[in-house]
């Protein structure tokens, strides 16, 4: 189920899997800052970028069209980083951008895999 709040979309654990299963085209994006990544700790497809750099790197390196879709996620539920870099990417003009608050906790808490980067 995905939900709409302001300029962005929350996506719950269930739709992000079924665009992993149904290999939908979208960018993924870990956005843990960097005292709280893991490398030990990610969710496949999910490329490391801190929510204080996200639009930043996304324009220097051009990865992300502002049409693509793009989902970010952090640590969990308390983590507001998934809701602060779509926010960010929706400011700077990016038009499907998703927030997984459910993020790695409610990944693994659902016997869904972590792989090391």
């Amino acid at each position: 189920m995905t939900t709409t709040t302001q300029k962005f979309q929350l996506i719950d654990r269930t739709a992000l899997k079924a665009k992993m299963d149904n290999k939908e085209k979208f960018h993924f994006w870990n956005v843990l800052t960097k005292e709280f990544y893991k490398p030990e700790a990610n969710i496949a497809g999910a490329q490391w970028i801190p929510v204080d750099t996200i639009t930043e790197k996304l324009a220097s390196a051009k990865v992300a069209g502002k049409g693509e879709t793009n989902v970010g996620h952090c640590g969990g539920p308390d983590c507001p980083s998934s809701k602060q870099a779509a926010e960010k990417l929706a400011s700077f003009g990016y038009t499907n951008v998703f927030a997984y608050e459910g993020g790695l906790k409610d990944w693994s808490a659902n016997g869904l895999p972590l792989v090391k980067r």
